[in-house]
C-alpha cells in the first residue's frame, strides 16, 4: 500500500465514557483504577446474565449544553447513541481549538473551511427506547394477545411517532456532527460492531491523507445500556454471568484466568484529525501523530458456526497492517491499547495475536486495559482508546491497570499507574462480526 502524501496528527480529543466528557475525567479515573461498572438506573435489568452496566451517569452529562441555542430542539430526536457522539464532537472541536458553525461565530469566520472539514463516525445497531415502540407495538395485538404482523403492517407503525426513525438510523450521529459543524468534506457511517471506530479513522487518514479534506471529525460512539443490546450481548455469549451481591468492580477481568464475561457499556469518542500542514499553519498543537491503519476479517461466529479464531491471525494481521503502514517494527511498540473485554475467548484471541504479533515481548509489553472502566461500548470503544493512548503519549504515564492477570502470556497484570518512556502505542479493536481494525500513533514530535 503506498504510503500517504501528507502526515496527519491529532490536536483534539472528545472521550466520553462512564466518568464523564472530556479526556479529564476519564483519565484521573484511569490512573486511580477506578472502575465505571455498577447497577443500571434505567430500567430493571434483573433477568439478564449481569446485573450490571457501565454507564454514563445523567448528572455528568447534559446533551443540550453542548449544542448551539438554535439547535436545541434537535436534541428532541436525538437517541443516546447520538447524544454521545455530539458531546464528543463538541469536547474535541474545543480541544483542538477549532472555531466551527457551532460557535456561532458574529463575523462568520470559521477556523476551517466548511468544504475542507470531513466527518467519519462508526455507529452501532441503535436500539429503540422500548417505551416508544412498545406503545406502538400494542396497537397490533391480536384477540389471544398475540402480535398481528398484518395489523402492524396496515396500520401500527402509523402509531410510531413522525420522527421516530430520525432517532435511530445509523447515519444520525454523522448528521448531527456535520450539520453542528458544518462539516460539508468527505463524510461517512461506518457500522462494524466494536471496530466502527477506529475504522472510521482510518478512513478519514486517507481522507486527509489524499488531499480531500484538511481536518476531520473522527471516531464512534455507542450505548449498549438498553434492554435490546443487553439482549444482543446475553444471546451473543458475551455478558458476565454476576448476581447483584457480587462486586461491580470485579466484574471485568481482561486477560485474567478467572474471567466471566463483559458487561454493556455506553461511551465513545471524536478525534480531530488534521494534515500535519494546517496544523502547524494555525499554530496548533499536535497531541499525537497518527502513523498508520490497518483492517482485517476473521472467521466469524454467526456466519461459520465455529470459534471466532482462538488463534487471533486476524487480529493479527489488523495489527501488522497498521505496522507495516506506519513504517514500525513490532520491537519498537512501547504499548498496546487492547480490547480486552472480559469474555474468555475473546480475550484468548487477543493474547493469541499479541503473542504472534510480538512474540517474547508480549509478556512485558504493557497493556492498557480500559474496559473495566468503558464496558463494552460497542462503536465507541475505539475511540475512547485511541484517546487514552494519545493522553499516556502526552503525559509519559500507564494508567494502573486492575483484575486481570498474566496467565495468557500478556502484560495484563494489576498495577499502579507509573511514568514510562513512550514513543509509539498501538490501538486495536476486534468485533462480534469479524472485522478488526488497528491504528498506530506516534509521540507528537
Amino acid at each position: 500500500m503506498p504510503r500517504q502524501n501528507r502526515r496527519v496528527v491529532i490536536t483534539g480529543i472528545g472521550p466520553i465514557a462512564p466518568p464523564g466528557l472530556g479526556i479529564d475525567a476519564i483519565w484521573s479515573a484511569l490512573l486511580e483504577g477506578r472502575s465505571g461498572v455498577g447497577p443500571c438506573s434505567i430500567f430493571d435489568i434483573s433477568g439478564f446474565r449481569c446485573p450490571f452496566v457501565a454507564q454514563l451517569p445523567a448528572d455528568r452529562f447534559d446533551v443540550k449544553q453542548v449544542v448551539p441555542k438554535s439547535y436545541r430542539k434537535a436534541t428532541k430526536v436525538m437517541s443516546r447513541d447520538i447524544e454521545l457522539a455530539v458531546g464528543a464532537a463538541y469536547e474535541a472541536v474545543r480541544a483542538a481549538g477549532l472555531i466551527t458553525k457551532a460557535h456561532e461565530p458574529a463575523d462568520g469566520k470559521v477556523t476551517i473551511p466548511a468544504d475542507r472539514m470531513g466527518c467519519h463516525i462508526g455507529a452501532g445497531l441503535i436500539a429503540a427506547e422500548e417505551n416508544e415502540l412498545t406503545a406502538a407495538l400494542a396497537t397490533s395485538r391480536k384477540a389471544d394477545g398475540g402480535f398481528d404482523i398484518a395489523a402492524w403492517g396496515a396500520t401500527g407503525m402509523q402509531n410510531l411517532t413522525p420522527l421516530w426513525m430520525l432517532k435511530y438510523l445509523p447515519n444520525m450521529l454523522a448528521c448531527h456532527v456535520t450539520i453542528c459543524h458544518d462539516c460539508q468534506g468527505p463524510s461517512n457511517t461506518i457500522t462494524c460492531g466494536e471496530a466502527s471506530a477506529l475504522l472510521s479513522v482510518g478512513e478519514s487518514m486517507r481522507v486527509i491523507g489524499r488531499g480531500a479534506a484538511d481536518a476531520c471529525l473522527s471516531g464512534g460512539a455507542e450505548s449498549k445500556v438498553n434492554l435490546m443490546a443487553i439482549l444482543r450481548q446475553q444471546f451473543a455469549g458475551r455478558l458476565a454471568q454476576a448476581t447483584a451481591s457480587d462486586d461491580p468492580a470485579r466484574i471485568v477481568r481482561p486477560f485474567a484466568k478467572d474471567a466471566i464475561g463483559g458487561v454493556a457499556g455506553e461511551g465513545g469518542g471524536i478525534l480531530v484529525l488534521e494534515a500535519a500542514e494546517s496544523a502547524e499553519a494555525r499554530g496548533a498543537t499536535a497531541l499525537a501523530e497518527l502513523a498508520g491503519f490497518g483492517a482485517s476479517q476473521s472467521f466469524c461466529a454467526d456466519t461459520v458456526g465455529a470459534d471466532p479464531g482462538r488463534d487471533g491471525e486476524g487480529i493479527a494481521d489488523a495489527v501488522r497492517a497498521a505496522l507495516d503502514d506506519a513504517g514500525v517494527k513490532p520491537d519498537q511498540v512501547d504499548a498496546v491499547v487492547p480490547f480486552g473485554c472480559g469474555t474468555p475467548a475473546l480475550d484468548a484471541a487477543e493474547a493469541a495475536a499479541i503473542r504472534g504479533v510480538f512474540g517474547a515481548r508480549a509478556a512485558q509489553l504493557p497493556l492498557l486495559t480500559i474496559s473495566t472502566i468503558t464496558g463494552n461500548c460497542g462503536a465507541g470503544f475505539g475511540a475512547v482508546a485511541a484517546s487514552v493512548a494519545v493522553q499516556a503519549l502526552r503525559t509519559g504515564m500507564l494508567p494502573a491497570r486492575v483484575n486481570g492477570d498474566a496467565s495468557q502470556g500478556v502484560d495484563a497484570a494489576p498495577v499502579a499507574a507509573r511514568k514510562a518512556d513512550l514513543k509509539t502505542v498501538v490501538v486495536y479493536t476486534p468485533s462480534l462480526g469479524g472485522q478488526n481494525a488497528a491504528i498506530v500513533l506516534r509521540r507528537a514530535s
